[in-house]
């Protein structure tokens, strides 16, 4: 398995970021949320004034053989169809990035289908598609560790760049199965807990869905090793996003998670190495069931919740600018010193 140096968070600068928060021009606290992603964001980068350049966001692809079985409401094929979408720049992810001005760039972790006359799609198929898990393991660990490698290298190429906060997006069909078998393994719920509508499923389709996953899990069930449990369940492009983080957070990249397949990513990568977590900025809330258990099981506060069911990074674009308003509030917002304005008389609140 690629190897990974992810530094904790130094926790030095933390007070003098919280006084500088606390010493705007407002009430302690006033701007809830936005003076924890600003606190955050600041750690992360390890500095009073922090900045966010050349901000990018990922779109792994990858197709799935449990979708064989019929555990979705749309035809494998869509997945390549949608890539070529992207690559038109007509799908949501397009319209809100370049809303932001954040790059996107769509990744071939293993779609069925070729994209050579396409020259705008990086190329990291490790295969067309995974295997049916319902059977045998979507990928060998050989190939987990692969797509492990060629995640962490795009990343690190990513940074390369200048770029240091970095979006996650994918596109699948049948990837929210996959996710929730990671997300029943990883976190030790009910398979029933984790499972949700997908595309929309209706309640007959989802009970077949639920019927086909628990039939999964039991034929994997005295699984124990995570990168073998990732290598069964896992797609190509989730465990090319699980690199990815990881070869992101090595870098010192702040990390913007999309929803319950970008989750169910992070939520591997953590089992990994713990210390990404602490890199992780959660976009959004989205509208399937198991989401919210995940982020609660990550203790993680979403920043959005707009009933999204989409992927793409659609959350983390729609997201991005509470990203932008965190850091220029911290950066450019008067102090009561600065501005002349009067002090509440009474003592701040005592904070653990």
């Amino acid at each position: 398995m690629p190897d990974f140096h992810i530094k904790p968070l130094n926790q030095e600068l933390a007070a003098a970021i919280q006084h500088k928060i606390d010493n705007k021009t407002k009430p302690v606290g006033a701007l809830g949320q936005l003076e924890q992603l600003a606190q955050q964001v600041a750690l992360v980068q390890q500095t009073l004034t922090p900045q966010l350049r050349k901000p990018h966001l990922l779109v792994f692809a990858a197709d799935h053989g449990i979708a064989a079985e019929g555990v979705s409401k749309y035809p494998q094929e869509v997945t390549y169809q949608m890539v070529l979408n992207f690559l038109n720049g007509g799908a949501a992810i397009n319209v809100f990035c370049r809303q932001q001005g954040i790059a996107l760039k769509v990744v071939d972790a293993g779609v069925k289908g070729s994209f050579d006359d396409y020259p705008a799609v990086i190329n990291q198929k490790i295969a067309e598609g995974t295997r049916s898990f319902l059977h045998e393991p979507a990928m060998s660990v050989a190939q987990c560790e692969q797509a492990l490698a060629a995640g962490a290298k795009l990343a690190r190429e990513v940074a390369a760049t200048g770029c240091n906060v970095l979006g996650f997006g994918e596109m699948g069909i049948a990837n929210t199965s996959a996710a929730t078998l990671l997300m029943h393994r990883f976190t030790g719920l009910p398979l029933t807990e984790c499972l949700g509508r997908g595309t929309g499923l209706d309640d007959e389709q989802l009970s077949h869905k639920e019927a086909i996953l628990t039939a999964a899990a039991q034929q994997h069930a005295a699984l124990t090793n995570p990168l073998e449990v990732l290598a069964t369940f896992g797609g190509f492009e989730i465990v090319q996003m699980v690199g990815a983080m990881l070869g992101a957070a090595e870098q010192g990249l702040l990390l913007l998670i999309d929803g319950f397949i970008a989750t169910a990513a992070l939520l591997a990568a953590t089992v990994l190495y713990p210390q990404v977590r602490e890199y992780c900025v959660f976009c959004h809330q989205s509208e399937e069931s198991g989401h919210r258990r995940m982020l609660a099981y990550l203790h993680a506060q979403p920043l959005l919740q707009l009933n999204l069911r989409l992927g793409e990074g659609t959350g983390c674009a729609l997201a991005y600018p509470l990203l932008v308003a965190a850091v220029n509030f911290l950066n450019e917002m008067a102090s009561f010193e600065s501005a002349g304005v009067s002090q509440s008389t009474e003592p701040a609140p005592v904070t653990a």
